[in-house]
């Protein structure tokens, strides 16, 4: 089955529009998340070069008004050696079409013809991954936030929730969508960028979103706060959500200088 068949296919189920006498659906928007895996500071130059001079610049003539742009923070392991990138599409047909609007798009060539035609036994990165997700029912459209520290203390959290069956991945997406999380983060403000289901990637079935916050303690402290309180705990004391998530992963990131959020 062809990629595009099977987002597609798999895009109905999630949003439950399969009945031909469904209402008119609320458009909901599928992501990227782009993981560039460099080894070294020449390798992260050159990607940092490519994503700030070429790639979000075509990005945003193909229609795209903002992305993001990512790095691990000083703690964390991967400091150094990945970057993340995310990017939002209003439809499947902009997602799988990307790549042939920036093959002709003379500008993005020319911009990055040092990153995309590298010599072979010097590139500039060792290897991408690219996780494609649709949006949660209950929220649409991804949320750019606006803080006024400097990029490099706000902290963007991504999340990853795998599930050991389909079932129990489709109840953590009923709890946060119908099951009343999303509301929680709402209430007790952790500026969610956005909730998607994974349509393709390497740890499915799971899930992925992100919160985002001033500095540090700030993500800290919301934590705390949510983690003890009574709405949490009454959700998450509900039998039918138990033991939906068997792996989380927790990847704090700051955002680059020229990532647009």
């Amino acid at each position: 089955m062809k990629i595009r068949n099977l987002i597609f296919a798999t895009a109905l189920l999630a949003s439950g529009m399969a009945s031909a006498s469904a209402a008119v659906p609320v458009i909901r928007e599928y992501y990227e998340i782009r993981i560039y895996h460099v080894t070294g500071k020449a390798q992260e130059a050159a990607t940092d070069k490519f994503l700030k001079d070429a790639f979000l610049p075509a990005l945003h003539r193909a229609g795209i008004e903002k992305a993001g742009v990512f790095k691990p923070v000083e703690s964390d392991t991967a400091f150094g050696k990945r970057i993340y990138v995310f990017i939002p599409f209003k439809s499947s047909d902009q997602m799988i079409q990307l790549p042939a609007v920036l093959a002709v798009d003379q500008k993005y060539n020319e911009q990055g013809r040092d990153f995309l035609d590298a010599p072979f036994d010097n590139p500039p990165f060792r290897r991408y991954e690219s996780i494609y997700l649709f949006a949660f029912k209950d929220m649409p459209l991804f949320r750019p936030p606006k803080f006024s520290t400097p990029p490099a203390s706000r902290i963007y959290e991504l999340r990853s929730y795998e599930s050991a069956t389909e079932a129990k991945a489709a109840k953590k997406i009923e709890m946060f969508n119908d099951g009343g999380e999303m509301k929680l983060f709402e209430k007790l403000g952790f500026n969610a960028v956005f909730f998607g289901e994974v349509l393709a990637g390497s740890t499915k079935p799971n899930l992925m979103y992100m919160t985002s916050f001033a500095d540090q303690k700030s993500r800290d402290d919301h934590w705390n706060e949510f983690r003890n309180h009574p709405e949490w705990k009454a959700i998450s004391g509900m039998e039918e959500y138990k033991n939906t998530v068997s792996k989380a992963n927790v990847f704090l990131l700051h955002p680059t200088d020229y990532s647009d959020f």
